[in-house]
């Protein structure tokens, strides 16, 4: 019987297929996310890295020039003011792989994100 493998395993293994540097700041993204949503379930989501409670949080995922972000457009629009200093679209931010990661920002963002799926899914069961 072959080895199920787990979701923890498939973003090592999406970790592992990058740069020594890029790897490096995947790892602290993952765990600036991991400590923000220390209840959060990692899987992989569209090819991308996600954390999910009580819905999808947040993506990330490397790229040539960048770290990409993904709290959906919603957490875009709640830090624009923030995350004006980054390059932004409608669900994405983009963090220069020559600067350190926003982490205190980060962790505002997935803390955002937790309280509004939670405020989603008790609003559904009524």
């Amino acid at each position: 019987m072959k080895r199920k493998e787990t979701k923890t395993y498939d973003i090592d293994k999406y970790i592992s297929g990058f740069t020594k540097d890029k790897q490096n700041l995947l790892k602290q993204l993952r765990d600036i996310i991991k400590k923000a949503a220390p209840q959060a379930q990692e899987t992989i989501s569209y090819g991308m890295p996600a954390f999910k409670q009580n819905g999808m949080l947040v993506y990330f995922a490397a790229w040539k020039n960048h770290m990409g972000f993904y709290p959906t457009s919603s957490g875009i629009k709640a830090f624009r003011k923030d995350l004006s200093t980054f390059m932004v679209s409608k669900g994405t931010v983009q963090f220069p792989l020559d600067k350190p990661l926003p982490k205190g920002l980060v962790t505002k963002i997935v803390k955002f994100k937790i309280k509004e799926n939670l405020e989603k899914t008790r609003s559904k069961k009524k």
